[in-house]
């Protein structure tokens, strides 16, 4: 029998990514466009998953941004993030889905929280006050998967908290992006116009777990196949982390500019370390297999061939 799964988020960059190794699966996948569907509308929702009954929803969708878009927007990122949650998870119960993949963020974990940050610590602390508003909507959405288990064993909802993410389909322009799209920009703006600094905010010392978001792809596509051994709230990542000025160093080199960085120690750069515990995600027969090199090369061909055309 086919599984029919409904993917949320297919025009972002993790469900385009999922989406493109998912056509080498053999699933019947949906994946409505906002055109077709707009996700804040819950009687839509409920009407479309109705319609569609699939035996599996992944829920991807998300508004996403850097620290410079949530420090701008934190009523949009708490309210639209909560809103998106809500209506695809209730909607799915109402509707009959057993199962489903929601995803969270490691921005759901304390701002203070020793690292490698489990599971377990998960509301055990202050969260970090740049996105704050993104992840009580995060949390919501984890908290809401796993009442509805409690309270009805036929619906069993996860959630999978991916570190850092980067890669094909990111986000570039600096009003919208996250770390690594922002320096691959603004490093290659700076080789394009000549300049002989690169300016990074705080002292560069602060360390941060980027993960290729084709890597994240598969650990998703292997949690369809293997879900009844898929913990119920499990970590995705790398199980290391580099410095900001590491990735700015790799970078640099990738993109073959040869200036000097400057620091701003005046701008915000958030919390000093953000490593998630990969126990479980080991434990469970996974890793990731794109090393950052690699990941970043790849990220940049994208960039070149796809943003700048």
């Amino acid at each position: 029998m086919q599984l029919r799964i409904l993917l949320t988020g297919s025009s972002g960059m993790v469900g385009r990514n999922i989406l493109e190794r998912a056509e080498l699966r053999g699933w019947s996948l949906v994946s409505p466009p906002h055109a077709d569907l707009d996700l804040l509308r819950f009687d839509d929702v409920l009407r479309y998953f109705k319609a569609a009954k699939p035996d599996l929803v992944i829920h991807s969708a998300g508004r996403v941004g850097g620290i410079q878009a949530n420090v701008a927007a934190p009523v949009d990122f708490l309210v639209t993030n909560l809103d998106l949650g809500r209506n695809v998870i209730l909607a799915s119960r109402a509707a009959g889905v057993p199962r489903l993949i929601n995803l969270g963020s490691s921005c759901m974990y304390p701002r203070n929280g020793q690292n490698p940050l489990h599971e377990e610590q998960v509301l055990q602390g202050e969260l970090e006050p740049t996105n704050e508003g993104y992840a009580l909507a995060k949390i919501f959405a984890a908290r809401l998967c796993r009442y509805i288990h409690q309270e009805d064993s036929r619906f069993h909802y996860k959630t999978l908290i991916p570190c850092n993410l980067y890669g094909r389909h990111d986000k570039f322009a600096p009003e919208h992006s996250h770390l690594v799209p922002a320096i691959i920009h603004k490093v290659h703006s700076a080789k394009a116009e000549g300049k002989d600094t690169v300016e990074i905010w705080g002292d560069g010392t602060a360390r941060r777990e980027f993960m290729f978001a084709s890597d994240l792809a598969d650990a998703v596509l292997r949690a369809v196949d293997q879900y009844e051994t898929l913990p119920d709230l499990m970590n995705v990542g790398l199980g290391t982390d580099y410095s900001i000025n590491d990735y700015y160093a790799v970078v640099a080199e990738i993109v073959g500019w040869r200036g000097r960085f400057v620091h701003d120690l005046s701008r915000p750069v958030g919390m000093k370390q953000k490593l998630v515990s990969i126990d479980r995600q080991v434990a469970w027969g996974w890793r990731s297999a794109t090393s950052l090199r690699s990941g970043i090369e790849q990220t940049y061909e994208f960039y070149l061939k796809e943003y700048l055309k």
